[in-house]
């Protein structure tokens, strides 16, 4: 049996057959993180129940019990989701201890499933960061390369499934904390459209824009968990009151009959040549297979870096004002109740997080509402407009997902806007509101994963996975794994 590039498919086959049991795959992906995690510090903490949790699952199977779909089959979390009995820390000295007395929705809905949660994932502090460099516990490293950064804030994430530490995790997506390290570290990343997965149990950094979706090494393994996740849920608010997502019931075996735009914006100053290089050629591939290859506009594209850190930063200010010691959390020493909310989150927040609720806090403030908030929406409109626009002539859009591929680790630290724009492609899409897809295109010659972004309109998930898919069908850029980790 090959484990590692074993989709869930063939994973939950080898359950049924017998092949394997759970305890022994769990502890088979439990021995990968004790070999290579020391290294790669994807995890922050693991399940100590994942074992007698697969242990129960096999009796039952022994005893002929009828079991859920995916028994038995580990999955990791980005630790900003939250987990009865299991710490959810945001990766923040605020949240260290937290031990939460409920599942949040997805995770709920994937122990419903039979997945045993094998652990929780680093990430940025509270999903702030584009590297997985400003997290509490230390960061995470890109398999394909130890000396650079994962991508964020969803590295942990995507660093655990590229070398195979788990086969398949959950990540959250604000601004292309999914698509981006998913690029970064050669897997497929999914972002659905924004209200399609339940935010309940989500630790909010901006509510307008954070989206949970799969993290897989290939694109059939997100189809197989957006079927779970995928749903209303009438604890959300936000939750879209659609049907369930639904994968087309037949494949595409080629794109006859598919028109993908490609937007001038996105092949601009500052795209690496490589990269560039890359997903041109995976635009041709996606020709050969039979789509129509029609070039658009996308006007206010530039402007979409400068609007979303306002109002995400706006978003942040408000979310983060719960952290004051007094409910949860850590709390400082102090003498009196004003000094312990300013020395609580003086101590409990990092630079970065620091950073961003001053941001948010000023655009918010009098006199500068009008100015940057108000402003910041408007044009918000006229980038969904260019989608809207867009969509009304093609079915999807591609793009590089990144301009560049993973950097040095501490790179960019000291430069916060230069780690800003490393997310300039992806950020339109949350701000839009619609899907979108990450998947594996090439390497440049340092031998760092190349992604090919697929970007599709309001609950379009169907045809966007699709489309992937159908490209994946025809390439291998997903079968590979970092050599060290094989």
């Amino acid at each position: 049996m090959n484990l590692l590039n074993a989709d869930l498919k063939t994973l939950r086959s080898y359950l049924e057959d017998g092949r394997i049991s759970a305890k022994e795959l769990v502890q088979f992906y439990l021995d990968r993180i004790n070999k290579y995690d020391d290294k790669l510090k994807s995890f922050v903490s693991i399940n100590e129940d994942a074992l007698s949790e697969a242990e129960k699952i096999d009796v039952k199977r022994r005893n002929g019990e009828k079991l859920p779909p995916m028994a038995g089959i580990p999955i990791a979390l980005k630790d900003n989701m939250v987990t009865k009995g299991l710490r959810t820390t945001c990766s923040s000295h605020i949240l260290e201890n937290f031990d939460p007395v409920y599942d949040g929705t997805v995770a709920k809905q994937l122990k419903e499933k039979g997945f045993i949660i094998l652990g929780k994932l680093n990430m940025d502090e509270f999903a702030m960061g584009s590297s997985c460099e400003a997290s509490y516990f230390g960061k995470t490293k890109n398999p394909w390369d130890i000396d650079r950064v994962p991508g964020g804030s969803s590295g942990g994430a995507a660093a655990a499934v590229s070398a195979r530490l788990v086969p398949a995790s959950l990540g959250s997506d604000t601004g292309g904390s999914i698509r981006q390290p998913a690029s970064f570290c050669g897997i497929a990343g999914f972002k659905p459209t924004y209200g399609r997965v339940s935010r309940f149990g989500l630790v909010a950094f901006a509510s307008s824009l954070d989206q949970i979706g799969p993290m897989t090494w290939n694109v059939q393994d997100s189809v197989e968990l957006m079927k779970i996740i995928g749903k209303h849920d009438h604890h959300d608010s936000t939750s879209a009151s659609k049907n369930s997502f639904e994968p087309y019931d037949k494949k595409l075996d080629n794109l006859k009959g598919i028109k993908i735009g490609v937007p001038e914006e996105y092949f601009k100053e500052g795209l690496s040549p490589e990269v560039e290089a890359s997903v041109k050629d995976a635009i041709k591939h996606l020709e050969s297979l039979g789509a129509e290859i029609i070039n658009i506009r996308m006007p206010h594209t530039d402007y979409a870096v400068a609007v979303y850190y306002i109002l995400a930063t706006a978003e942040a200010s408000s979310n983060l004002a719960r952290y004051d010691g007094v409910r949860y959390g850590y709390r400082a020493e102090a003498e009196n109740l004003s000094e312990m909310y300013v020395k609580t989150r003086s101590e409990g927040f990092g630079d970065e997080v620091k950073r961003r609720i001053m941001l948010g806090t000023y655009v918010l403030s009098a006199g500068y509402y009008d100015a940057y908030y108000l402003k910041a929406q408007r044009v918000r409109t006229l980038i969904k407009n260019d989608f809207l626009d867009a969509f009304a002539k093609v079915d999807a859009i591609v793009a590089p997902t990144s301009p560049t591929t993973a950097f040095k680790i501490g790179e960019k630290v000291e430069d916060p806007l230069s780690m800003y724009l490393s997310d300039i492609f992806t950020l339109s899409l949350n701000l839009f509101g619609g899907c979108g897809i990450s998947v594996p295109c090439g390497f440049d010659s340092n031998n760092l994963p190349i992604g090919l972004q697929i970007l599709g309109n309001y609950f379009d998930e169907a045809k966007i996975l699709e489309i992937a898919d159908c490209y994946q069908k025809n390439t291998d850029w997903h079968t590979k794994i970092p050599t060290e980790f094989e």
